[in-house]
C-alpha cells in the first residue's frame, strides 16, 4: 500500500466510528451524511481489506483487525493534532482552567487531598472538578471530556495513557476498644463482623451478592484461597463512611493503608495488620491520547506525580 494515496480522512473516520459504534452517531460526531459516512466505511473496507464492523445483535461490533487498530490510529491521530497546534506555553500561576479528574473516595482523600494543597501555592486560580465513577464512562476519557480518571483499574482500553501511581498494602481499622485489639488474630478477625468498601472502574455500579465471593474483589480472593470466608454485614463505596462504622459500630473495615491511616491519630480507632497476606493495590491515572501532548495536562501529570512521590516520602 502507498501511503501517499490514502485519504487521512479516512483515519478519522474509522477513529470516530470505532469509539460511536455507529455510523449514525460518527456522521453527526463529525457532521457530515450519514451516505457519507458509510462511504466512508466502504472505502475503509477496501484500504485494511476486512470489515472493521460487523453487525450483531450488540449493533456494529469491530473485528478483531480494528480492535488492533484502533490504539495505532488514535495515537496517530494524538500527536498530528498535536503538531499542528500552536504551541503555547503553560503557565499555570496565571491560568484559569478546570480539570475535571474522575476518582474514588480512596484517592480524593488521600492523594488529592495533597494536591489540592499543591494547586493553592503554584496555581491559585485552577480549578478541580471532581467527579465520581459512576458519573463517568470510558467513552468521556477517551473523548477528552473528563482530563483523567485516578483509581484502581482491573482494565484499561488499550487507546489511554496510563501511569501507576503508587502501590499500597491492606490494613484493618477497628475501634480502640475492640475486643482483641492487641492480639488481632486470623480467629478474632473471622470471628468478627465486616465492612466491605470498593469501587473500581467506571459507570453505574450494582448491587453486590454476598455469595458470589470471587467478584468481592482482593480482601476475600485471599480468604478463599485459606478457605476462609468473612461475615460482611455492610456493603459500602465510601472510605469515610467505612471508617466511621468502624470506629463507633464494632465492625471491621479492611481498607488501603493510605486510606486507613487518615484517622489513625483518632484516640477511638485502633489501625492494625491483617492477620493474612493481601497483596498490594495499584492506584493509576489513566488519560486520553487526545490529551497526551496538551502542555497544561503535561504540567498537571507532573504535579500529580510529585505529590504521590512526596507522600511516599513522608511515609516511609
Amino acid at each position: 500500500m502507498n501511503i501517499a494515496k490514502v485519504d487521512l480522512n479516512l483515519l478519522v473516520y474509522l477513529d470516530v466510528l470505532l469509539r460511536e459504534g455507529s455510523v449514525t452517531k460518527a456522521a453527526n460526531q463529525l457532521s457530515i451524511t450519514q451516505p457519507a459516512m458509510s462511504n466512508g466505511l466502504k472505502r475503509l473496507r477496501d484500504l485494511f481489506k476486512d470489515p472493521l464492523l460487523v453487525r450483531t445483535s450488540d449493533g456494529m461490533t469491530p473485528t478483531k483487525r480494528a480492535l488492533e487498530l484502533q490504539p495505532v490510529i488514535r495515537d496517530v491521530l494524538g500527536q498530528l493534532e498535536s503538531s499542528i497546534q500552536p504551541e503555547v506555553d503553560f503557565e499555570p500561576e496565571s491560568s484559569s482552567r478546570t480539570f475535571r479528574i474522575m476518582t474514588s473516595d480512596y484517592a480524593e482523600s488521600t492523594l488529592l487531598l495533597g494536591l489540592i494543597g499543591k494547586l493553592a501555592k503554584l496555581a491559585p486560580n485552577i480549578t478541580l472538578d471532581l467527579i465520581t465513577p459512576s458519573d463517568v464512562t470510558f467513552h468521556d476519557v477517551e473523548q477528552g471530556k473528563v482530563d483523567m480518571a485516578i483509581n484502581r483499574f482491573d482494565e484499561l482500553p488499550l487507546s489511554f495513557h496510563q501511569k501507576v501511581i503508587w502501590y499500597d498494602s491492606f490494613s484493618c481499622v477497628i475501634g480502640a476498644d475492640y475486643p482483641g485489639a492487641h492480639d488481632f488474630t486470623l480467629a478474632r478477625y473471622l470471628a468478627g463482623q465486616h465492612i466491605w468498601v470498593s469501587k473500581t472502574g467506571f459507570g453505574v455500579g450494582v448491587g453486590i451478592d454476598p455469595t458470589e465471593v470471587q467478584k468481592l474483589g482482593w480482601v476475600d480472593a485471599e480468604l478463599t484461597k485459606l478457605g476462609k470466608k468473612r461475615d460482611i454485614r455492610v456493603f459500602t463505596r465510601h472510605y469515610h463512611a467505612a471508617l466511621q462504622m468502624a470506629k463507633n459500630q464494632k465492625l471491621i473495615a479492611t481498607l488501603p493503608s493510605k486510606a486507613a491511616k487518615i484517622f489513625a491519630d483518632d484516640p477511638l480507632i485502633k489501625v492494625v495488620p491483617p492477620p493474612f497476606d493481601i497483596p498490594p493495590i495499584a492506584l493509576k491515572m489513566a488519560w486520553s491520547a487526545l490529551l497526551q501532548h496538551d502542555a497544561g495536562h503535561i504540567w498537571l501529570r507532573r504535579l500529580i506525580s510529585e505529590v504521590a512521590e512526596n507522600m511516599q516520602l513522608n511515609i516511609q
